[in-house]
């Protein structure tokens, strides 16, 4: 198979055009595998690498849930497997709601305020709208971030509400100028002061509200 973590040489565009980013300014790159650490049949989860194909986010899961199951939720952990964050999906919540929380087994309740709420748009309502999922942080009622393009075609990005500018970007992955690997594997770059522990906790997320189970074709699609 090919080495599917990013290689460390610079861009097309970079090559082209010459970088006219500041050391300081460098995006953090990581290659993204839609497959648990757990080498045995039937687990789940991610393996994220970084550029120098160092292991630093893990999720492993023991069975794949429906996407809002009350049931189905993952622990988003660091490449030595301390977890960093809880994933738990809303109870009965009409747009798939999913609830995150710091460390492994903070989200009971009386224990810890959650970090933030991940939802889905119900963009069939408004075809205008591109986004497809919003994030709410703390007990704001206004969305901080915003997830817009198509998530199941690895093609979206992660802005700041309010803000052209994105924070994250998911693209495939080429394993050389001709291949283009499947959607199992893919590219995730954090813009210069993105937080890549809630940047991936958002892909985590994306990956259980944009399940291919959902009846409405023209969410994340």
């Amino acid at each position: 198979m090919s080495r599917i973590h990013p290689a460390e040489n610079k861009s097309e565009g970079e090559a082209r055009n010459g970088s006219s980013r500041r050391p300081d300014q460098c995006p953090t790159k990581f290659t993204v595998w839609k497959r648990s650490s757990m080498s045995f049949q039937g687990t789940d989860g991610f393996t994220v690498f970084d550029e120098h194909g160092r292991l630093v986010f893990r999720v492993d899961n023991y069975s794949r849930k429906g996407c809002c199951s009350a049931g189905g939720g993952l622990v988003l952990m660091d490449g030595a497997g301390n977890a960093l964050m809880s994933l738990r999906p809303q109870i009965l919540s009409m747009q798939c709601q999913w609830n995150a929380y710091r460390g492994e087994d903070e989200c009971k309740e009386g224990q810890n305020l959650k970090l933030f709420s991940m939802r889905r748009v119900s963009s069939f309502l408004d075809r205008r709208r591109k986004d497809v999922a919003e994030v709410f942080v703390g007990g704001s009622k206004k969305p901080a971030f915003t997830v817009e393009g198509s998530f199941r075609s690895r093609n979206c990005v992660i802005r700041r509400s309010g803000s052209e500018e994105f924070v994250a970007k998911i693209t495939r992955k080429r394993a050389s100028p001709t291949v283009l690997l499947g959607t199992d594997v893919f590219n995730l770059v954090v813009q210069d002061g993105g937080n890549s522990d809630l940047v991936m906790a958002f892909v985590v997320i994306m990956d259980r509200i944009c399940s291919k189970s959902l009846a409405v074709p023209v969410l994340c699609s």
